[in-house]
């Protein structure tokens, strides 16, 4: 329920909404040009709506900063009431009734975990609850769900969320992988210091603000062999394009269990140097912003979600 601060009384006519409506989306992109454009109006004439505002609140709601503005104390408790106000009222015009899940979800995934892990379960939720449309969206970076129409990331990372709402969703192990012919062309079995002679495949944003072999480091300190790895290799920006130039003789790549076990099941790939190993700090996630309750159809796909993780 929109609860405005009690101060506002009768001075807040109508005419304030079209001003609450311009302090949304400048509160949500933290900036009047980049509101205005949204609205169809000029970064005066936003500015000039949020003064107006600020005066019937008796309070400031932003900061003007040199080329960007950020919210006040005030301005971050209005934004969030407002921001809950318009989630409520998108539920409550969804189709279907009260009982039926249903409705849209944008999703958001790292390719890597969308195209190993992911899409090919998804057939289960939508004989589940075919009333709900998912729009999947991949990519590396971090969601910024303020400015995107985003419903819940799937990240793997080592848990940090400021502000956020994060669920661990599964752990991951890793270890080397390769063809079978690599690893008998390059006597690889059981052998990690025959690496110096190898091509490794890096995943250069195995997570947010990775190093470009950060994957390679982290197993190498862990087994003691960081001697043996080779300056050579080549980079990719998703971890299943390692695994696929692995799986045609390209060199050796950092396998995610939950990634590539059927590879391994069917005989493409190989581990050289044993089982896998815990992937350190790092975890798959589910995260979305703080809510009082969250829509029924993202409960249920969330649910499904760790359903699915505890069966793997």
């Amino acid at each position: 329920m929109l609860n405005l601060p009690p101060r506002l009384g009768a001075r807040f006519d109508s005419t304030q909404f079209a001003n609450l409506h311009t302090f949304l989306a400048a509160a949500r992109h933290l900036s009047f040009a980049r509101a205005a454009e949204e609205l169809c109006l000029t970064p005066s004439a936003v500015s000039h709506r949020i003064g107006r505002l600020e005066r019937a609140l008796e309070q400031r709601l932003f900061v003007r900063l040199t080329r960007k503005v950020r919210l006040t104390e005030a301005g971050e408790r209005i934004f969030q009431i407002l921001q809950g106000a318009m989630d409520e009222l998108t539920e409550a015009l969804q189709p279907g009734s009260a009982n039926e899940v249903a409705g849209p979800l944008a999703i958001y995934v790292r390719p890597s975990l969308a195209q190993g892990w992911l899409i090919p379960r998804l057939a289960g939720f939508t004989e589940r609850y075919p009333a709900v449309t998912l729009d999947i969206r991949v990519g590396n970076e971090q969601v910024d769900f303020r400015t995107q129409h985003i419903d819940l990331a799937l990240y793997y990372a080592d848990g940090d969320f400021p502000g956020l709402v994060s669920t661990r969703l599964m752990d991951e192990k890793v270890a080397p992988v390769c063809s079978p012919d690599y690893a008998r062309r390059h006597a690889l079995i059981g052998q990690p210091d025959n690496l110096r002679h190898c091509t490794l495949l890096h995943d250069s944003l195995a997570w947010h603000n990775a190093a470009h072999d950060a994957e390679w480091a982290q197993w190498a300190r862990h087994h003691g062999v960081a001697a043996a790895l080779p300056e050579r290799g080549l980079s990719f920006d998703r971890s299943d394009l390692c695994v696929l130039a692995a799986q045609n003789h390209a060199g050796v790549a950092i396998g995610r269990q939950h990634l590539v076990q059927a590879q391994l099941d069917r005989g493409e790939l190989v581990l050289p140097f044993g089982p896998f190993t815990l992937s350190g700090r790092y975890a798959y996630y589910l995260v979305h912003p703080p809510k009082d309750a969250l829509p029924k159809r993202l409960q249920v796909f969330i649910d499904w979600l760790l359903e699915c993780a505890a069966a793997a």
